[in-house]
């Protein structure tokens, strides 16, 4: 299983251009952030709080750190459906290698590869915030930080190692991975607050598993800001805005509790790798 993990991130590293396309979602919610949704948002009713281009931006940071863990995976994956397709996996099912270990291998590599980017992903942004007037977390907020990291990469590997799991051709997989980086930022309430969709749509979103990974984000890294902002304003209204901002998610009167988004996404990161070494069972009769 190490020779293969090692096998698949040199693979990843080693071919530039898939690289660039695994970070391009990421680039594009920036961009359209930047050049569209930014102002539009600062000129609402977020422009009268203090430094509320810091709270802005550290609400960015976490739906694309958030994001990043899922399109990256992508990416990382492409090596799974390039085996197939050149019969390279055929070696493998002979081998007396269980393929359990073969399955974790290919997560375990694509896994590696998705916290390295994502974490670089979030030092760029946390240097980004620092220039223009935020602050650097406490050291148990970066710990936070890295554990939210590695959870929302361990589910985003296991589900899309699953759709790769049983993708047939790159022009599929790279169809799916362009609708995936497409819909994210909707699914994962990075385009617009949580609070401006739909109710249907909020549903959706809390719902989604790894949107809670960004809702788990956005209450580590919004703090310092949160602080700033809202200090001395009356506590219904921050939670009106906690809310609003996908900070906090609710059905109704019932509330995700941080243990209860960690359990969500565990538990869905499980049944994908499950599903995934039952698929690989399947091929390799």
């Amino acid at each position: 299983m190490g020779v293969l993990l090692k096998r698949n991130i040199k693979l990843y590293y080693r071919d530039k251009v898939n690289v660039f396309l695994s970070l391009l979602s990421v680039l594009i919610i920036i961009g359209l952030f930047v050049l569209v949704l930014g102002d539009m948002m600062l000129t609402g009713w977020m422009r009268d709080l203090v430094q509320a281009e810091v709270l802005m931006y550290s609400w960015l940071a976490a739906g694309v750190v958030a994001v990043a863990a899922i399109t990256i995976a992508t990416g990382a994956f492409d090596v799974v459906v390039g085996d197939r397709v050149k019969k390279i996996n055929k070696g493998f099912y002979v081998s007396p290698i269980k393929r359990r270990d073969i399955a974790s291998g290919y997560i375990l590599g694509g896994f590696v590869v998705v916290v390295i980017m994502t974490l670089v992903v979030f030092v760029l942004w946390s240097v980004y915030i620092r220039m223009i007037g935020g602050s650097f977390l406490s050291f148990v907020g970066y710990l936070q930080i890295l554990g939210v990291i590695l959870l929302s990469s361990f589910l985003g590997t296991s589900i899309v190692y699953f759709i790769a799991s049983v993708t047939k051709s790159h022009s599929a997989f790279n169809t799916i991975a362009t609708i995936m980086g497409t819909l994210m930022g909707f699914l994962m309430g990075i385009y617009f607050p949580v609070g401006a969709l739909p109710d249907t749509v909020q549903t959706i979103v809390k719902l989604f598993p790894p949107a809670h990974g960004g809702m788990l984000l956005r209450r580590i890294i919004m703090a310092p800001a949160m602080d700033d902002s809202f200090y001395g304003v009356p506590v219904e209204h921050v939670e009106e805005f906690r809310e609003a901002m996908g900070m906090v998610f609710r059905l109704g009167e019932f509330e995700f509790t941080p243990v209860m988004s960690v359990m969500m996404m565990l538990g869905t990161a499980a049944v994908f790798y499950g599903l995934s070494v039952l698929n690989m069972r399947k091929m390799g009769r």
